[in-house]
């Protein structure tokens, strides 16, 4: 892939198995992703897990779709990658290792290319700043949760 891989990291007052969980529970991706219109499971393994997953964007200015393939990879990394959608690419990951009693390291890497060119700079800024938006709101759910 020609895009730039960003990576953001954070520290989760949440047990691991918990942030997997939410990470996992698609359905309810827009109640806490603010960028996230739209998210629906198209296919799921045999335990359940969703390995393909429909997405609506909205990327200011319009909205943005796309499918994501996904799989876990013990003891608690999860992988996408694209199958179609608007976008010309996207590969990621998230890596969830313990912390300490009930925290979580919590390092997502991704690479976008929005499939029609940005200058350098811009496109950048705006992908650095859509990553770190959305492992931060990954946070504040998984630590909501925690505390429920």
């Amino acid at each position: 892939m020609a895009a730039e891989p960003q990576t953001h990291e954070v520290e989760i007052e949440a047990p691991l198995d918990l942030c997997l969980d939410v990470l996992l529970d698609f359905e309810r991706y827009p109640d806490w992703s603010s960028s996230i219109l739209e998210c629906q499971p198209l296919e799921r393994d045999t335990g359940g897990r969703a390995t393909r997953v429909s997405f609506a964007l909205d990327a200011k200015i319009r909205t943005v779709r796309y499918t994501l393939a996904y799989a876990v990879e013990a003891p608690a990394t999860l992988r996408w990658t694209l199958v179609t959608g608007d976008l010309g690419a996207v590969e990621g990951s998230y890596v969830l290792t313990p912390a300490g009693p009930r925290r979580t390291h919590a390092v997502c890497t991704q690479a976008v290319d929005p499939g029609f060119w940005l200058p350098g700079p811009l496109r950048r800024f705006a992908e650095r700043q859509a990553l770190k938006d959305s492992v931060d709101e990954f946070r504040v759910e998984a630590e909501r949760r925690a505390k429920a």
